[in-house]
């Protein structure tokens, strides 16, 4: 029997650099689930979501090419929590189902799934620990508005949506500090890493 997989859920509010945490890990040899990118397949052109997508929203939301115009489905969710929650009905469960057929197709030591909508979407019951990556809000808006060319209304707006930086961390098992240097990040990446494998370690002597 296949041992119980270790999965890791990394999350953490927009601009604190989940990617730059992620990729590390990747180089690493571990196996990364990205729910953003799930959640882009599940409406990709010609899909049945994006079906319900249009007649929902009208065509106006689809592009000349058949795929969707995000920046316009943003501006609409983000202005009205109604319309936000029944994109979320809709494309939720078909994410989560994405992300459970990806994650049992790891064969690394344990897998990652970075999700910036990990609790709030409750994704974090598909993972063993949350690992947080927290900056302080100053830093998140400064870096989205540079990376993005968002207006820092849009950035707010945004992380308005997201869970509290507080909240998030009360969910934390481990956390990672991403306001400091890369040399920083690469220390604490390897450090978790360590750990996570001695867990997994754990974990199979148990269950022999």
């Amino acid at each position: 029997m296949k041992p119980k997989m270790l999965i890791i859920g990394i999350t953490g509010g927009i601009g604190s650099g989940k990617s730059a945490v992620t990729q590390r890990f990747e180089e690493l040899g571990i196996k990364v689930v990205d729910a953003d990118i799930a959640a882009r397949q599940v409406v990709a052109a010609g899909s049945e979501a994006l079906v319900a997508i249009k007649q929902h929203f009208g065509k106006e939301i689809i592009l000349p090419n058949g795929e969707l115009n995000r920046p316009a489905l943003r501006e609409i969710v983000f202005k009205t929590p109604e319309e936000r929650k029944w994109l979320e009905n809709l494309t939720h469960p078909l994410i989560r189902s994405l992300i459970i057929e990806e994650l049992q197709s790891a064969t690394s030591p344990y897998a990652i799934l970075v999700s910036p909508l990990l609790i709030e979407s409750g994704q974090y019951h598909l993972v063993n620990k949350v690992l947080v990556i927290d900056v302080p809000e100053a830093v998140q808006i400064k870096r989205t508005i540079q990376r993005d060319n968002n207006s820092d209304i849009q950035v707010r707006a945004i992380m308005d949506a997201q869970l509290s930086r507080q909240n998030r961390l009360k969910h934390a098992d481990d956390v990672i500090n991403n306001d400091s240097t890369l040399d920083h990040l690469d220390q604490q990446v390897a450090a978790l890493h360590k750990q996570y494998i001695a867990l997994r370690e754990s974990d199979r002597a148990v269950q022999a």
